[in-house]
């Protein structure tokens, strides 16, 4: 049975980023765009270097990555379980951040129904560049909390942050909150979901 892709599992996902209308260079160096978008998803972002976009498009790519190349890999972690709408964006928002749902030792602690092991186990997902980051460390609490207690954190807002020149870093002192909850339902409705 194939896990539902909702509004609300994509703007808890936001709520776990931001939204970088071009091009930047990550914390590790990694060239980024959009929501988290890098190479390794498939999606081609050179084009996104000094070339801002809107927030539309930005989600309406960000809806679909979520759609064809995480959630079947979220869908196969946990064959045979069915997940509520929690469940499923928290370890869609897991995915998205690590790619690793196929080998997070948290997944098969659930999968075999050892709660306590599997809270635990999740939070040590914290590291980037073999260094501990205090974010990753409290995303990974977002979404413990959301997977195993069906705590939601979004609000339907989102940080959209610009990106500082010549370093391609995002650049925070510019950084809004936006409301996104009208543009994901519009990204919604163009992809069919």
């Amino acid at each position: 049975m194939a896990l539902p892709l909702t509004p609300r599992i994509a703007l808890e996902l936001v709520a776990h980023e931001a939204i970088v209308t071009e091009a930047y260079r990550d914390p590790v160096g990694i060239w980024t765009w959009g929501v988290g978008v890098t190479q390794a998803s498939g999606h081609a972002i050179d084009r996104y270097r000094d070339a801002p976009q809107d927030i539309a498009h930005c989600l309406s790519v960000y809806v679909s990555l979520l759609r064809d190349r995480y959630l079947p890999d979220v869908e196969r972690a946990f064959a045979g379980q069915p997940l509520t709408e929690a469940q499923t964006g928290a370890a869609l928002s897991f995915h998205y951040n690590t790619g690793a749902i196929g080998r997070a030792g948290w997944v098969a602690q659930a999968r075999d129904g050892d709660a306590s092991a599997a809270r635990q186990s999740i939070i040590a997902w914290n590291r980037a560049g073999g260094q501990v980051l205090d974010l990753l460390t409290r995303r990974r609490a977002r979404e413990r909390d959301l997977f195993f207690d069906g705590t939601w954190s979004s609000d339907g807002t989102a940080l959209v942050i610009p990106v500082a020149k010549p370093s391609y870093a995002p650049d925070m002192a510019g950084a809004e909150r936006v409301d996104i909850r009208t543009a994901m339902a519009v990204a919604f409705d163009a992809l069919g979901c």
